[in-house]
């Protein structure tokens, strides 16, 4: 399959046989990677990095995953880019577009990563915008994969509020890879309505299905993955905390929950989580409203049923994958 030249901005421009390669060509890699086999694929080639949002593993994952390919990397943050501020996006596009053989954006809206593609000779890929996270959902598939042996027919349940890149893309990933979705939450935490209608149309196609609860009790029953995220982005201001709190609460994952899922279910996330008062945030917010945890409990996430860490390491096998992919046509 030759993908390269293509941009991976998010996965509803993808058919299952093309998402289903860049697991495959990302679970080669990874064996690769672990028994010191080079895959230098990219070799003479280089990747700009623009970053308006920060982050530990989607950065981590971009320098490593261009370093074993033998690929330099250039990061450029918030301070760093004059994307959109002191030059156009369309400028920026054509201009690292002479001097890169891919662009991977990390910001805001989809609109500009689109943008960016359009005017762009170079392939860019979507490191997370406010509405898709392309490259988690192909780490979080990977791992599910590793865990079962197949994606096809398994019962996935998100925890909390869907409404944005996280909810919507595990949903267009489950709809498209034939996994049963179901987002638990209180009803104005659902995603919007037109991609849902998408989405069922595409789970159809798959033997997927699509589905939506507010009990969590209900939404969890036969689960075999519960998944969960920060219920606010950093930056939120107070208000927003104890709204989501308020609102949340009830589907916090904790071990009722995950009794009352399938035997031999698994707990996943995508990080960073507040599970104890180890982080400054979660120390703050604790205290503020008399929690010890927020999306999920230090019992789960530390439990044997939870399988965060092997899936924040594929982040980096996976995004190997996909600009192995675009950028050499591998």
């Amino acid at each position: 399959m030759n993908l390269k030249g293509r941009d991976f901005l998010k996965l509803l421009d993808f058919t299952p046989e093309e998402i289903e390669y860049f697991l495959d060509l990302a679970a080669d890699l990874k064996y690769k990677k672990k028994n010191g086999i080079p895959h230098e694929y990219c070799r003479g080639k280089n990747v700009a990095l623009i970053f308006e949002k920060t982050s530990t593993r989607t950065r981590s994952s971009f320098e490593v995953a261009a370093h074993d390919l033998g690929m330099g990397s250039t990061y450029l943050n918030p301070t760093d880019s004059q994307i959109g501020k002191k030059e156009s996006i369309a400028d920026t596009a054509r201009v690292l577009s002479g001097m890169f053989e891919g662009i991977e954006y990390r910001g805001y809206g989809q609109d500009l990563v689109e943008e960016l593609a359009e005017y762009a000779s170079v392939p860019v890929m979507n490191g997370l915008t406010n509405e898709f996270h392309p490259t988690q959902i192909l780490a979080d598939f990977l791992t599910i994969r590793e865990h079962f042996g197949y994606l096809k027919g398994i019962n996935f349940v998100y925890m909390g509020d869907a409404r944005y890149n996280m909810g919507n893309s595990l949903m267009v990933g489950c709809a498209k890879m034939g996994l049963n979705f179901v987002a638990c939450a209180p009803e104005k935490y659902f995603p919007d309505s037109e991609l849902v209608e998408t989405c069922r149309e595409i789970a159809a196609e798959n033997g997927g299905s699509i589905r939506f609860e507010s009990d969590p009790m209900v939404g969890t029953k036969n689960a075999n993955v519960i998944y969960t995220d920060v219920w606010v982005s950093m930056g939120e201001p107070l208000a927003v905390w104890e709204e989501r709190i308020n609102d949340l609460a009830p589907y916090q994952v904790n071990s009722a929950l995950m009794d009352n899922a399938a035997e031999g279910a698994v707990f996943m996330h995508c990080l960073p989580a507040y599970h104890d008062w180890k982080t400054t945030i979660g120390k703050e917010m604790g205290e503020k409203f008399g929690r010890d945890s927020m999306e999920v409990t230090d019992e789960v996430f530390e439990s044997d049923a939870s399988i965060v860490f092997q899936e924040a390491e594929n982040r980096m096998h996976t995004i190997k994958a996909v600009m192995a992919a675009v950028i050499a046509g591998v």
